[in-house]
C-alpha cells in the first residue's frame, strides 16, 4: 500500500494570495481522492525560519518536500512568489494542472510532475 503523500503550503503574511493557493490545493486534493483536510499549513514568520525551511516566497507548495516548481536561484526570503506559468505567463499562483500534476506523481507510482 502506498503511504499518502505529504503536502504543505509555506506561506508569509505579507503575501495576499495564500487563501487562494491553499483553495486551489484543497481542491486539487479532493480531486484525487485525498483528505483535503491534510494540507499542511505553515506560516514562515522570520528570515531564520525562511532560511531554514528554503522559502522563496510565499505561497510555497510542496509535495513530499518537494517544491511543485523548482525555485531555481530565487534567493530565500520573506517575500511574494512568482510562479511561471505552462503558457510562459507569471502569475502569483501556480497552474492547477502543474498542483495536479504533482499531487498524481506522488499518489501513482511511475509518473512525475
Amino acid at each position: 500500500m502506498t503511504s499518502l503523500p505529504q503536502v504543505e503550503v509555506l506561506w508569509w503574511h505579507g503575501c495576499p494570495s495564500t487563501e487562494q493557493a491553499i483553495e486551489l490545493v484543497r481542491e486539487e486534493m479532493g480531486r484525487l481522492g485525498l483528505e483535503p483536510q491534510q494540507l499542511a499549513v505553515r506560516e514562515v514568520r522570520d528570515h531564520a525560519d525562511a532560511e531554514r525551511n528554503r522559502f522563496v516566497g510565499s505561497p510555497t507548495i510542496r509535495v513530499d518536500g518537494r517544491d511543485i516548481q523548482g525555485p531555481g536561484d530565487e534567493p530565500v526570503g520573506l517575500t511574494c512568489r512568482v510562479y511561471r506559468l505552462r503558457d510562459g505567463r507569471v502569475s502569483a499562483l501556480p497552474d492547477r494542472a502543474e498542483v495536479s500534476a504533482a499531487l498524481r506523481a506522488a499518489i501513482e507510482p511511475g509518473k512525475r510532475a
